[in-house]
């Protein structure tokens, strides 16, 4: 299916949640590609993209290899500090627990995410992490940016899946 990122070009050019999160959207398009699930996700810090990848699981053979995990360790290498103060992170899909929790101990200072995950989410679904009170820092959130864009993209790519069982 083709997927049209460059509509409304006008809207995302003035909100800047929309802008990173298209970019995180190509990433995500990129997944797919490689019949990975298809996530995306950017670091921003001081209005720049330091770090952009996508899910590698099955290309590395490595459980760990979320869009997530592999563009905090090139948003950390970027700064050249393992601490992500003053950096977002946008992504097409809620964060499951264990990349929330890296998240956390990043602290990142915000996370915009497109659509919810039910089964999984790390922060705000299933296992609130991000903000949990008992741990030392917490990440701002804000949800829903692309929402449909991102529903849109993980059932066609599942759909396929299944039609290739």
């Amino acid at each position: 299916m083709e997927y049209d990122i460059t509509k409304e070009l006008t809207s995302w050019q003035i909100d800047p949640d929309e802008r990173f999160m298209r970019e995180a959207f190509k990433e995500a398009l990129k997944a797919a590609e490689a019949d990975e699930v298809p996530v995306g996700a950017v670091i921003v810090h001081d209005g720049h993209i330091i770090a952009r990848a996508y899910n590698q699981v099955e290309i590395l053979n490595d459980a760990t290899a979320h869009a997530e995990m592999i563009a905090m360790t090139q948003a950390s290498a970027a700064l050249n500090n393992w601490r992500l103060t003053g950096a977002t992170m946008y992504v097409t899909k809620e964060p499951c627990a264990m990349c929330a929790g890296a998240m956390v101990n990043a602290r990142l200072e915000r996370l915009v995410y497109g659509v919810p995950d039910k089964q999984f989410g790390g922060a705000e679904s299933l296992f609130p992490i991000v903000d949990n009170p008992a741990l030392r820092h917490r990440v701002q959130v804000t949800s829903g940016v692309m929402a449909q864009e991102c529903k849109d993209l993980l059932r066609d790519f599942f759909m396929r899946v299944r039609q290739k069982d």
